[in-house]
């Protein structure tokens, strides 16, 4: 088991999705633990963020978001653009944010909780899927660049949530999304 005795994390969206289960771990293994309850839809709250958590050793970018079900042609600009910019735009924030202060350390850790969405895709949540792909392609990409610095960006892109609170009945009840996650 890891001893993170000693070492400071900061979970976002905390009180959602796979927030507080990692938030729990973390301190049952010695960390201090750091949770973020904003949405952080703006530069400016990540940079209120940025002030409040101080030097963190790991950061779980942690967003959230309902899937909108709609087949493409009923896809909407205002759906398209509320993902980016809950799933998309914050995360690149936060990596841009606390990115500076590992590679001046050489020490850090970065992971996005994002959604195997975006490598298998399902009928119906095209926006969602696009959004947890480009998250994907983001922290594969910045992960590249932070390793010469001894910084390690990852992804968790874990297949499904039992979550009624996140997907939505009739997402979860349909058997041809059961088919596409299992």
């Amino acid at each position: 088991m890891a001893d993170m005795k000693g070492k400071r994390v900061l979970v976002t969206s905390a009180d959602h999705y796979m927030g507080p289960p990692i938030a729990e771990r973390f301190r049952e293994l010695g960390a201090e633990v750091m949770e973020s309850k904003s949405r952080l839809l703006d530069q400016e709250s990540v940079d209120a963020l940025v002030a409040e958590a101080g030097e963190v050793d790991i950061l779980i970018a942690n967003l959230d978001e309902t899937p909108r079900v709609a087949p493409v042609e009923q896809i909407t600009d205002e759906d398209w653009f509320a993902l980016c910019d809950s799933l998309v735009h914050p995360l690149m924030r936060l990596v841009r944010a606390f990115l500076p202060q590992m590679k001046a350390r050489r020490s850090g850790k970065i992971v996005a909780i994002t959604s195997a969405a975006g490598i298998r895709s399902i009928p119906g949540a095209t926006s969602y899927c696009v959004m947890r792909s480009a998250q994907n392609v983001f922290i594969r990409t910045a992960g590249i660049e932070a390793a010469s610095s001894n910084v390690q960006i990852n992804a968790i892109g874990q297949n499904y949530v039992a979550n009624e609170s996140y997907f939505p009945e009739a997402v979860i009840s349909n058997p041809e999304f059961i088919k596409q996650v299992s």
